[in-house]
């Protein structure tokens, strides 16, 4: 799993058997990996949390790669030695399945990235119209000042009377 958008990008994770005994369990983690082999039938349950930070909404992406890949040929059992030509085909799906990892990483870090930006041009946005607002209040201000200082006040003259 990745933490791709929110807070300090880190959630809890918790992976359990169909017994509810816990077989992963891992706390403010941005990413993780973990393989097991499954030792029961039934329904194996997986948990992200976010609750020491509940005002983040979080992204989590994840991954499961269930059971081994099916053979490429389907004569792979044999006991001979594979030809040239297979064995080729096998390092070059070997080569293409590394290339995927790197695409589905790459592909998660564009996507962080394109949420800081859109997070810090969001930010850029509001504090812009902030200071348009104050340059707009202070400039009117300036203006009944300068007002002020050229404007004739009447006085009133009042007698006193004695």
């Amino acid at each position: 799993f990745q933490v791709i958008t929110g807070g300090h990008y880190d959630v809890d994770c918790r992976l359990e058997d169909p017994e509810g005994v816990v077989l992963y369990k891992e706390m403010k983690k941005q990413y993780d990996s973990f393989t097991f082999t499954a030792s029961r039938n039934g329904t194996y349950k997986f948990c992200f949390s976010n609750e020491f930070s509940t005002f983040t909404h979080k992204t989590v992406y994840f991954d499961f790669q269930v059971g081994e890949d099916p053979p490429l040929f389907p004569s792979e059992n044999r006991v001979t030695a594979l030809t040239q030509m297979e064995s080729a085909c096998v390092s070059i799906h070997e080569a293409l399945k590394s290339v995927i990892d790197y695409q589905t990483h790459f592909r998660l870090r564009e996507a962080q990235g394109r949420s800081r930006a859109e997070d810090l041009n969001t930010r850029v946005a509001y504090w812009s119209i902030g200071e348009a607002i104050i340059l707009l209040v202070v400039s009117i201000g300036q203006v009944f000042l300068l007002k002020s200082f050229f404007s004739d006040k009447r006085t009133t003259a009042t007698r006193v009377g004695s």
